[in-house]
């Protein structure tokens, strides 16, 4: 099959779901990934034959794509804030937003050797950006499974960063595990009422205890790591929040003594970043 027929029937398929240009970007990744094209190679090579084998993957792509399975998931991977990060269905999908909370704290920490906690590490994004950015911080990265810091290891190994892992239960547990000056995290924050606003390729695929929380206590997760952050006399915090919850944020952390606190909005205009000091 020409390589200009397969991009047909990929836009054909996935257009109507995913959207002109989103449906393009995928079928480019797609390439990549399986023939090593981009869109230029594609572009100057439209008549190329395909072989059988590369007929039959990218059309096994173009299926899973079709049942909204996340082409990160797919590949295996994804492009982090200048780094490839492994992904698996254990972890989330590192996002752009997550990408300008590090630019934050990277700028912010520039030359600082402070010691770093990022709590619900996941693909471990964070901690080892961080880690990668900030060469005189010491980063230690938490989360609750298993399975996730397996995948944070191997990319922390990977990117050839140092980051030390801790397995725990930040809602069980009753103090941090060491000292820290500088706290992060991307905790659940998605209400259940919420869900209807999401796409299939969210909420069929990705891991559920890393994005919901109840609608009657949507804080649950920032309250307990502020708490905690208050007891281990850690000096700055900064969130990844729910856009809607902005406000509410500024109102918990200042009830508990939180000073200077900042939101900043994301790419899109919305409010996704906060920052909050303790001393």
């Amino acid at each position: 099959m020409l390589l200009s027929a397969i991009k047909h029937q990929f836009l054909e398929v996935l257009k109507p779901l995913y959207g002109a240009e989103e449906a393009l970007s995928l079928f480019y990744l797609s390439t990549e990934e399986l023939l090593g094209m981009g869109k230029i190679d594609i572009a100057l090579n439209p008549n190329q034959q395909l072989s059988a084998d590369q007929t039959t993957l990218l059309n096994a792509y173009k299926e899973r794509l079709e049942n909204w399975e996340p082409i990160q998931y797919i590949i295996g991977k994804t492009y982090f804030y200048g780094s490839d990060f492994r992904v698996t269905p254990n972890t989330l999908i590192p996002r752009p937003e997550t990408e300008a909370l590090v630019d934050w704290m990277v700028n912010d920490l520039q030359g600082e050797k402070a010691t770093i906690l990022d709590i619900g590490t996941g693909t471990g994004c964070i901690a080892i950006s961080l880690a990668k950015h900030l060469p005189e911080a010491k980063v230690h990265a938490l989360d609750v499974s298993e399975k996730a810091l397996q995948v944070a290891k191997e990319n922390a190994k990977s990117n050839e960063i140092q980051v030390e892992f801790i397995q725990q239960d930040i809602l069980g547990t009753a103090i941090l595990p060491g000292q820290f000056d500088v706290v992060v995290s991307n905790p659940p924050y998605v209400r259940n009422q919420e869900k209807l606003e999401m796409r299939p390729n969210v909420l069929e695929y990705e891991p559920g205890t890393a994005l919901f929380v109840s609608d009657h206590d949507p804080l649950l997760f920032y309250k307990k790591i502020a708490q905690l952050c208050i007891q281990n006399t850690t000096k700055q915090l900064y969130f990844e929040i729910n856009e809607y919850l902005g406000e509410e944020m500024r109102k918990m952390l200042q009830d508990l003594g939180g000073k200077d606190i900042e939101i900043k909005e994301d790419f899109r205009g919305k409010q996704r970043m906060l920052k909050v000091n303790f001393e």
